[in-house]
């Protein structure tokens, strides 16, 4: 049995030596996917003598699904973990133990992630942990085409580990207000193209079998993105600081709350809206506004 761990990589210095050494015990090879990393990102990569290719990014789906092409033939799992991400003591012994017993039917395996910000893990909102699949059959998986928030699927039969991959990213939070702006705007293409159809639609969504990934995409996408842009932003972060107890998780729960929750949420509303605008004044189509508005071509 061969595991290869696939990590995505740009300006990645203050993590990947800290994600490789987690998993280096449980991966029988490692690929960092760079992004033409500005600092240290790739001589960290080449001192552990890890494998290493380049592509220009477009977005993680089309990043990670060309990956998958890069990787040897004789890989019988691969492993999702992003740079700023490490695997718990308990899951990596999971993978070393119970790995190997799998049947052949089984396809893909579910863990826990728990997420930090700004050093504290986040425990309460109903956001953390949540279940994802980070590991699959090599041939038998792939990344969802879409430009956020994106998952595994498999089409078979999933078992569930026990184990955690923790989330706990380095930079300051002006990097990650930076970074969500970002997000931003690849979210309002999904949500747009929910209303306008302009590519495909490619989607976990299901209230089927037990899978959060499909629930949680499901109230996404046929509720939470029928509410109207702004309201919605605000009902969810209500929902997760005051229903779902987030104020349980103090003062740096209350700013992750808060700017994850609410204030991420009523950007992406508000670019939704900028977009839908440009069209009306400008007699342009969904994907010229979007280009023009959000800078990018779906």
């Amino acid at each position: 049995m061969k595991i290869t761990a696939i990590i995505l990589t740009y300006n990645e210095e203050k993590h990947l030596a800290r994600c490789i050494d987690s998993i280096k015990e449980v991966a029988d090879t490692i690929v960092v996917v760079d992004s033409f990393s500005t600092d240290a990102t790739l001589d960290i990569a080449r001192s552990y003598g890890v494998d290493v290719v380049q592509r220009e990014w477009v977005n993680y789906a089309t990043q990670f699904n060309w990956a998958l092409t890069q990787i040897a033939v004789d890989t019988s799992w691969v492993l999702r973990i992003d740079a700023d991400e490490v695997l718990s003591e308990y899951l990596s012994t999971e993978i070393k133990l119970h790995l190997p017993e799998l049947g052949s039917n089984i396809e893909g395996v579910y863990c826990d992630r728990r997420m930090k910000f700004l050093g504290q893990p986040i425990r309460y909102g109903g956001v953390f942990p949540i279940r994802v699949l980070r590991l699959f059959r090599y041939g038998r998986g792939e990344c969802e085409n879409r430009w956020m928030d994106e998952h595994i699927k498999v089409t078979g039969l999933t078992e569930d580990f026990k184990g955690e991959i923790v989330d706990d990213n380095l930079n300051s939070l002006t990097w990650w207000t930076d970074k969500h702006n970002k997000y931003s705007s690849r979210e309002a293409v999904d949500m747009l193209n929910l209303e306008y159809d302009f590519m495909v639609h490619d989607s976990v969504a299901s209230l089927r079998g037990s899978d959060q990934a499909g629930l949680k995409r499901w109230v996404k996408e046929r509720v939470y993105s029928r509410l109207p842009c702004g309201f919605r932003a605000f009902a969810y972060f209500f929902y997760r600081y005051i229903f779902r107890l987030g104020f349980l998780d103090g003062r740096a729960g209350a700013s992750f709350h808060f700017l994850q929750g609410f204030w991420y949420r009523y950007l992406v509303d508000a670019k939704i809206e900028e977009v839908k605008r440009h069209m009306r004044e400008n007699g342009v189509d969904i994907k010229v506004a979007m280009h023009r508005i959000l800078g990018v071509r779906a």
